[in-house]
């Protein structure tokens, strides 16, 4: 029987809360489409649960709940599984139960099937985003389309980085070169810095030997201190004798040497300002 839906005007009507109510089946429409055409979807992970005494993911499209085996995540452990929560992921479908209103689902197939068709299209020199998925404070490991690759903080940017979790967070989206792929492995190696320009080659000339220089700390370590002199440009200076200086304090700077095809600048601290 034909509904019937009389369309009349209502004080305070939304017509996004009528319709909320058709939202469950569109969603079951997504989640049988992935499994009967073998496709892959996206959801975020918003728990942990355990079945059959097996940790699961625990997936949410719309309001259906899905669960991902802890051995179909992609995580090395239950404490991994935990970093991934709130995060989005992707995964294929492998079955459903329409009465229980659940699925179960895959990962790793997702990301296999993912990585194949990353190898196939990707070429060294190329140009592509990489989604960051952890970030620690000297690495950061991100997705380039089913393959995890790992960015050390000297490829991120040039100049001194303290502390990678300070200059970049998880879902963020890096430009990165492709710099070599082993298709056998699956290992793919990027840059974000390959993509910059090199401030080092602005900067020759501008700082000399015997000239004092306004600066800020960007890092101290038990070797010296990192002075930031523009965008990307840093000089290691000694510590002062007499007092110690942090992060973030503006500095008056010698320059002592410079070599340009090292990239680097020696400096003495001469006052804090």
């Amino acid at each position: 029987m034909a509904e019937n839906n009389v369309q009349v005007l209502i004080e305070g009507f939304d017509p996004s809360k009528v319709e909320a109510v058709n939202n469950f089946d569109k969603d079951w429409k997504e989640v049988y489409g992935a499994h009967q055409n073998n496709s892959i979807i996206q959801a975020p992970i918003i728990g942990i649960e355990k079945l059959l005494d097996k940790p699961c993911a625990v997936v949410g499209v719309g309001k259906i709940r899905g669960y991902i085996p802890l051995e179909f995540t992609g995580a090395a452990n239950l404490r991994h599984l935990r970093a991934m929560t709130g995060q989005s992921v992707a995964f294929k479908v492998l079955n459903y139960d329409r009465e229980a209103e659940v699925f179960t689902g895959s990962r790793t197939a997702a990301l296999d099937h993912m990585a194949a068709i990353t190898l196939k299209k990707i070429e060294v020199d190329d140009e592509i985003i990489a989604v960051v998925r952890s970030v620690s404070p000297s690495f950061v490991r991100a997705d380039i389309g089913g393959i995890e690759v790992k960015i050390p903080l000297e490829e991120i940017r040039y100049g001194w980085i303290d502390d990678l979790t300070e200059e970049v967070k998880q879902g963020d989206h890096l430009r990165v070169k492709v710099l070599e792929i082993d298709k056998e492995k699956k290992e793919v190696t990027v840059s974000a810095k390959a993509l910059q320009d090199n401030p080092w080659l602005r900067s020759i000339g501008r700082y000399t030997s015997g000239n004092e220089y306004v600066g800020t700390v960007s890092g101290v370590r038990e070797y010296g201190v990192f002075i930031n002199l523009e965008a990307g440009v840093d000089s290691l200076a000694r510590h002062l004798k007499f007092q110690n200086v942090k992060k973030g304090d503006r500095v008056l700077v010698r320059v002592l040497e410079t070599d340009q095809q090292k990239e680097q600048i020696r400096t003495r601290i001469t006052r804090v300002l």
